[in-house]
């Protein structure tokens, strides 16, 4: 492929990210925070920092954990786009995070003199390795426009252009992922309320597969919950905790309620509490609040 790909962040998302770019034929350069932590097997080159990713390549995408890491790492994309002899023509933030943190970014990184495309994407790390997310975009449309037949649809199998103001991809998001929270808490809840009644949370599984509320997160998060656990992070418990704050946060703005993803926070929130892990397990992992 022409085009070189840097990119930021290799999480657990970023790195199937980032290995689904490079393994599709794409020339990708990565880094991350903590060296360290990126995957051998990824096989990609490793810059020096965040900036010289970006002065190096096309177009730059990150995946980054929090608001406040995404406006750091935000700084130094902004250094390599100033950096004479920049080869960037765009950035491309798929990090959850507020709209006020999104249009910050993509301020800093138009003033800076290039492109820029908010594109949080719904989905977790199975979604992410098959290629199945969903990126939920805002910003320049000409940058949509050139990425959407080739990176975005190598990631995702839909790229929604939801408008051209900056923030409207993060909005989307933080209501997509209240509604997973709300649900999960729930789920959690009644699976409990299952086995206290001397039922069967395993039949109940199945009770849920035939009818109307059939979903993949309840097949695929169900048997570990219904086992106890194990709860190996597809989506850390303390990122979903995370978003729900969020919504709740631009609910507020809004002039809105949102009373039951305010209850399913405090339960996330509580099960944070129970040990210091719990936060980087799976989001399901809200489970241990009712069977530790």
């Amino acid at each position: 492929m022409s085009v070189t790909i840097g990119f930021l962040g290799m999480g657990i998302m970023g790195t199937e990210m980032a290995r689904r770019l490079k393994n599709n034929g794409y020339a990708v350069t990565v880094w991350n925070r903590t060296t360290a932590n990126i995957d051998d097997a990824l096989g990609c080159p490793i810059g020096a920092s965040a900036a010289e990713v970006v002065s190096t390549c096309d177009v730059t995408f990150a995946m980054l954990s929090t608001p406040d890491a995404a406006r750091a790492v935000a700084d130094d994309v902004v250094k390599g786009i100033k950096q004479e002899g920049s080869k960037c023509r765009g950035y491309v933030d798929f990090s959850t995070v507020d709209a006020h943190t999104s249009k910050e970014i993509g301020d800093a990184v138009t003033q800076a003199g290039t492109r820029f495309l908010e594109s949080p994407v719904s989905g977790s790390k199975k979604p992410a390795i098959d290629g199945q997310l969903i990126n939920l975009c805002a910003g320049d449309k000409t940058l949509f426009d050139e990425l959407h037949d080739g990176p975005l649809s190598i990631v995702g199998k839909r790229s929604f252009f939801l408008g051209d103001q900056v923030g409207l991809g993060a909005k989307m998001k933080l209501a997509v992922n209240a509604t997973m929270g709300g649900m999960m808490a729930l789920f959690a809840e009644n699976m409990k309320l299952v086995e206290n009644a001397g039922l069967s949370k395993t039949d109940m599984l199945e009770v849920l597969s035939l009818g109307a509320m059939n979903n993949p997160m309840f097949t695929l998060k169900g048997p570990s919950m219904a086992a106890g656990g194990p709860y190996p992070p597809a989506f850390p418990l303390k990122h979903q905790q995370k978003d729900m704050r969020l919504a709740l946060e631009l609910s507020d703005e809004l002039g809105g309620s949102l009373p039951v993803v305010k209850a399913a926070n405090e339960v996330f929130v509580e099960a944070m509490k129970m040990s210091p892990d719990v936060g980087d397990m799976d989001f399901s992992a809200v489970m241990k609040i009712y069977n530790p």
